[in-house]
């Protein structure tokens, strides 16, 4: 029989905070293309509607199943995002400089997004099998094993910004499961040696944006003219912003990937530091509600889970806004909820799922 007690921790603000996000995206998708002379671009807003009521049904589905039933399908699914990470090679189709899309019909979708959820998965499933051996330090060498394989098979696309983003997952996971830090150091000793190994595997393109990163007037035409167009929409904003469909920098397409990696310049420049600032508010009560439903945890594996999932949020929105002002290389990271992507969207609302099912069993386990 179906238990009241679902409804009645059935968290609505969370979900309000969600759906309220995700309508400031598709607003924000639209007036970036709103001049646009495409019709493929003038129709993106349709594309995010779509995958809006795609990943609704998919976030009430992962929502009303139990996450201990999910549970037990962890190592295949995993198993078989890293079997697509690998087939994306192969078969992949190209785009903007990187084979990170499979086409199936007219659908076509990004493995490396579904990786991120899947390494949640898997990792904390691994851990609640065992958890009787958590402070042993050969328990982290199968799961930093398998990270590292996703990380490389992202990288192979190349995915940088997704195959780090891997990599934080699986450390933040690890050290809240027990991990003394002091045993990272020979991963840090070791990441210095391998340091010109990975710089010889980047593409020229990921290297002029780190050295870019690194000397912002090396190339202010080339491959630093995301990042300078980035700080001008950003600041043009200024305390208020230019107002809905007014924004220059991005509407006249002086701001690359303006749908997609760099939405939150748009939203600086149509908005101002307040609406950004309103944002940024949303995102902390997201990313916090979601930590929060992680410590009321009793049951380790949904512990994990929603710290896992909040991690993910979290490193995501961090890297992308850092990114957009300048703080870090760009790598090509969505912001969620608000990007361009239907991939993306999916696998956060998937993962809103997993957390509204989390709170909603807390009396359970």
């Amino acid at each position: 029989m179906f238990d009241r007690r679902l409804v009645t921790h059935f968290d609505w603000p969370f979900i309000a905070t969600i759906l309220t996000l995700m309508v400031v995206g598709l607003l924000t998708v639209y007036s970036s293309n709103a001049l646009a002379t495409s019709a493929f671009r003038k129709t993106l807003h349709v594309r995010q509607l779509t995958w809006i009521g795609i990943g609704l049904v998919g976030m009430l589905v992962t929502c009303l199943v139990s996450y201990r039933s999910l549970g037990r399908f962890a190592y295949v699914f995993f198993g078989a995002t890293v079997f697509l990470l690998a087939v994306v090679l192969v078969i992949g189709k190209t785009g903007l400089g990187a084979q990170r899309w499979i086409r199936v019909g007219g659908l076509a979708f990004q493995p490396s997004e579904f990786a991120k959820l899947g390494l949640v998965f898997f990792l904390a499933r691994y851990f609640d099998d065992h958890r009787e051996h958590l402070r042993d330090a050969k328990t982290m060498i199968l799961p930093a094993a398998l990270t590292g394989l996703c990380m490389l098979l992202v990288l192979k696309q190349p995915d940088l910004g997704t195959a780090l983003l891997l990599g934080f997952i699986s450390l933040g996971m690890m050290l809240m499961v027990g991990l003394d830090w002091r045993r990272l150091l020979p991963f840090v000793v070791g990441g210095g040696l391998v340091a010109p190994v990975l710089w010889s595997v980047l593409k020229p393109y990921q290297k002029r944006r780190i050295l870019v990163f690194l000397d912002p007037e090396m190339d202010p035409l080339g491959a630093g003219y995301h990042i300078a167009q980035s700080k001008i929409a950003v600041g043009s904003g200024g305390l208020f912003g230019k107002g809905w469909l007014e924004a220059s920098q991005s509407q006249l397409n002086f701001l690359p990937l303006n749908h997609t990696d760099f939405i939150f310049a748009v939203l600086a420049e149509q908005w101002g530091f307040l609406g950004c600032l309103v944002i940024l508010v949303l995102y902390f009560y997201v990313i916090s509600k979601g930590f929060q439903i992680a410590i009321d945890c009793t049951d380790l594996f949904a512990q994990l889970l929603a710290a896992g999932v909040s991690t993910m949020l979290a490193v995501q929105v961090l890297i992308n806004i850092a990114m957009v002002l300048g703080m870090m290389p760009v790598v090509g990271i969505p912001l969620p909820m608000l990007s361009y992507g239907g991939s993306s969207l999916l696998v956060t609302l998937l993962g809103i799922g997993l957390l509204l099912g989390i709170r909603m069993r807390r009396f359970m386990y």
